[in-house]
């Protein structure tokens, strides 16, 4: 299925996403592109529909054709001091306010707006997989936080974050039970260790 160009015939829509809300370690990231309608990229989708081949073919396409983009990210101490989805729609907020040229409309991931109030704004639940600006704006959040987990596994390889990427993985819980956490991993979330017997970040 073809994803839309625009929710409104505005040349200056952003897109925004974020990735690693689930994630028990790491920060959360969070992109935002306006698109350039006569520069076209193919094959945009959300990137969880997308090889790890695909995403980085489509990255540098999104980043030397984008009208603008902006990455930016949310500590793990950042997320547990205010929650996840406050630093998450902040994230996005900020990837907004550095675009230039500065967005006329705001598409963005989800059920819940990012707390910009000059811009309208539109929340798209599954927007990812609607429309080409959320999708572009997904992917470069998705291999940004990629990249920085594979760089975090350097510093904490027991962990496994090469291939589990911070999600909540049986073997990711086995190796928290085993030997803690890490600097890394948001202690104020839920986790139960594999056999549900405890809460591995508050026993």
């Amino acid at each position: 299925m073809k994803l839309k160009s625009y929710y409104k015939l505005i040349k200056y829509e952003a897109g925004c996403d974020e990735a690693g809300r689930g994630c028990l370690a790491g920060p959360v990231v969070a992109a935002a592109v306006i698109l350039d309608p006569d520069n076209p990229i193919l094959g945009l989708n959300d990137s969880k529909q997308l090889s790890d081949l695909q995403r980085r073919v489509l990255r540098e396409e999104i980043v030397h054709k984008a009208l603008a983009y902006a990455i930016c990210e949310s500590s793990p101490q950042e997320i547990d001091r205010i929650n996840i989805l406050r630093a998450s729609l902040k994230a996005m907020a900020n990837c907004v306010l550095k675009l230039n040229p500065k967005p006329e409309f705001i598409l963005v991931d989800g059920n819940k707006t990012i707390p910009i109030d000059h811009i309208p704004q539109l929340a798209v639940v599954k927007g990812d997989s609607l429309y080409q600006a959320i999708a572009a704006a997904s992917i470069l959040a998705k291999t940004s936080r990629d990249d920085i987990m594979a760089r975090l596994h350097e510093e904490f390889p027991v962990y496994g974050w090469d291939q589990n990427k911070a999600y909540p993985t049986k073997f990711h819980r086995s190796m928290i039970l085993m030997h803690g956490p890490s600097l890394h991993h948001r202690k104020t979330f839920k986790v139960s260790s594999p056999d549900s017997s405890k809460n591995l970040f508050n026993p």
